[in-house]
């Protein structure tokens, strides 16, 4: 932001600018932010070329170009003196168009990165939109109901059309080198095809129109999958962004305040922290029996009915949450079922012991459930910031809130499940560290899978589970967001306790889970902001602009 001009010099400077870029309009109202952010998001979204959004080095150079124009349009504002909740808004903004900057400078993923043209999505993140980068014209089957009505089936007969010219296109798009990006991105293709093979079995009795542009998207699916096979020997770069690039993306769009460097110390204090822990715990508990996991479906069921009734009333007694009309239903939705004990991933395994130590992690479903029902009256914070910048909120608030209620009294009455929530500490800081390590080109995504293997407690993330692999590519694919969980959540305790010494006698934690919420799903370093009036870390990450 620029503060208000104070000599004749800096009048002639503006006036210079002005009369060379007439297209810059100085403004100082909250209004001409909400305009332009209804601007920059329509920009955002990049035209069509034979019917597919257009990623082609021509067009994406000219956006570059035409982007520096909106950010000189919000440096232009001067938003010193409004309310602080509108300048959060302002910075907002700012990471958004930070975000793109970073995408076609650095992360090129139209370029570098083949999952980035998978279009097909089968199942709701629970996050405010999906994990990593995405193209911007997603088929999200899951928001469909089957058998397909005549309005349905033609939005989806649109929607799968757009996938034959994007996959087309995208064979003169990727001309990067990164090597495991590459190799890994091909399953993601691989899945698509899958998916849409499964769609061609639940729509048997569609139009003639609908089955062709079902047909053609398999097609150009298998066909791009074999094309991505073919090239892949010939990729042989690194995939990891590097350790100063990873910094710029950590203060500059997601508005962390902290370094590459400041990460790894804090994730490695983290994982020591979970297995010291692990072993107190284990001997205090060592006279108690072992947890016993769940073994049928039909003690899923009545086991699952009973954990929604206790972890809404305890959430309700213990005064730890408002009383949002929401909770039980989101829970509901989200209580899954029985999993055999050869196909339980890492979470299943922890959930089938304890369903509460991985039902503590649904904050994610409450803040959807709010987006929803309650959206957040800035046009800013009302749905899901581009380029993952909610992830420190997001992951590091449904992190926290595990080890928050164990110390609330969540698993007194059952002390082994606190074992699971450093389990699970411990599982999501050694994958943080690996995927730190492969942005900074020190480990290969095996070596990060190997490390993620052996830092987590009990053998319950092994070598040949899917997630592994899921995991360790997302966390590449998307800069900073296999640390969000452990970075987000200290930064949220970290605010926990400086809101509490604020407000001494009258902190409340009910209260403090409300300003959050009622902040909206953004940055923790712009929610210190708000909640406590407390701008040195925006200052810092803004300075120099």
């Amino acid at each position: 932001m620029r503060t208000k001009p104070t000599s004749c010099a800096t009048y002639v400077l503006m006036l210079c600018t002005w009369l060379l870029a007439p297209h810059v309009v100085f403004a100082d109202s909250y209004d001409d932010l909400k305009q332009l952010f209804q601007d920059w998001r329509a920009f955002e979204q990049p035209p069509l070329l034979g019917g597919a959004p257009d990623y082609t080095a021509a067009t994406t150079a000219r956006r570059y170009q035409e982007l520096k124009d909106y950010q000189a349009r919000l440096r232009a504002m001067d938003a010193d003196q409004w309310p602080v909740d509108q300048q959060v808004d302002w910075h907002l903004v700012r990471a958004e168009m930070n975000g793109m900057d970073f995408y076609i400078r650095v992360l090129q993923p139209w370029v570098r990165d083949p999952a980035f043209y998978a279009s097909v999505f089968t199942y709701q993140s629970d996050t405010p939109a999906h994990e990593g980068p995405t193209h911007h014209a997603l088929v999200e089957l899951w928001t469909y109901e089957f058998p397909l009505d005549e309005v349905a089936e033609a939005k989806l007969t649109a929607e799968l059309a757009t996938i034959p010219p994007l996959l087309q296109q995208a064979r003169g798009n990727l001309t990067g080198n990164a090597r495991e990006l590459w190799e890994a991105g091909i399953r993601n293709l691989e899945d698509q095809a899958r998916d849409l093979q499964t769609l061609t079995g639940k729509t048997a009795d569609s139009s003639p129109e609908f089955k062709a542009a079902l047909g053609e998207a398999l097609s150009a699916t298998q066909d791009f999958t074999a094309w991505l096979k073919e090239q892949s020997s010939s990729k042989t770069g690194p995939s990891g962004i590097g350790k100063d690039n990873y910094t710029w993306h950590l203060r500059n769009v997601l508005l962390v305040p902290m370094s590459w460097e400041e990460e790894v110390s804090l994730l490695k204090h983290e994982l020591d922290r979970a297995h010291a822990a692990l072993k107190l715990e284990e001997h205090h508990n060592r006279q108690l029996p072992p947890l016993v996991a769940i073994g049928s479906a039909e003690e899923y069921e009545r086991r699952a009915d009973e954990a929604v009734l206790r972890f809404t009333a305890f959430l309700k007694d213990a005064e730890i949450l408002p009383p949002y009309d929401y909770i039980e239903t989101a829970l509901r939705a989200q209580t899954g079922s029985f999993v055999p004990p050869e196909k339980r991933n890492f979470f299943a395994t922890a959930a089938h012991f304890e369903l509460l130590t991985l039902w503590s992690h649904w904050y994610h479903w409450f803040d959807l459930a709010r987006i929803a029902s309650d959206p957040h009256p800035s046009p800013m914070r009302s749905g899901a910031l581009l380029y993952n910048i909610w992830d420190s909120r997001s992951e590091g608030m449904s992190t926290a809130f595990e080890e928050m209620l164990m110390h609330a009294g969540l698993h007194d009455s059952n002390p082994r499940a606190r074992e699971i929530i450093y389990i699970m500490v411990a599982q999501r800081a050694a994958r943080g560290l690996g995927s730190l390590y492969v942005h900074a080109n020190e480990f290969t995504m095996q070596q990060a899978r190997d490390f993620h293997v052996e830092w987590t407690p009990r053998g319950w993330m092994r070598k040949d589970l899917d997630l592994l692999g899921f995991e360790q590519l997302l966390y590449l694919r998307q800069p900073g967001y296999g640390s969000s969980y452990i970075t987000g959540k200290y930064l949220l305790e970290r605010l926990l306790a400086e809101r509490a010494r604020q407000l001494g006698d009258d902190f409340r934690l009910r209260d403090w889970f409300a300003e959050i919420d009622e902040a909206g799903v953004i940055p923790v370093s712009l929610l210190r902001w708000q909640l406590t009036g407390k701008d040195d870390e925006i200052e810092a990450l803004t300075a120099g602009d």
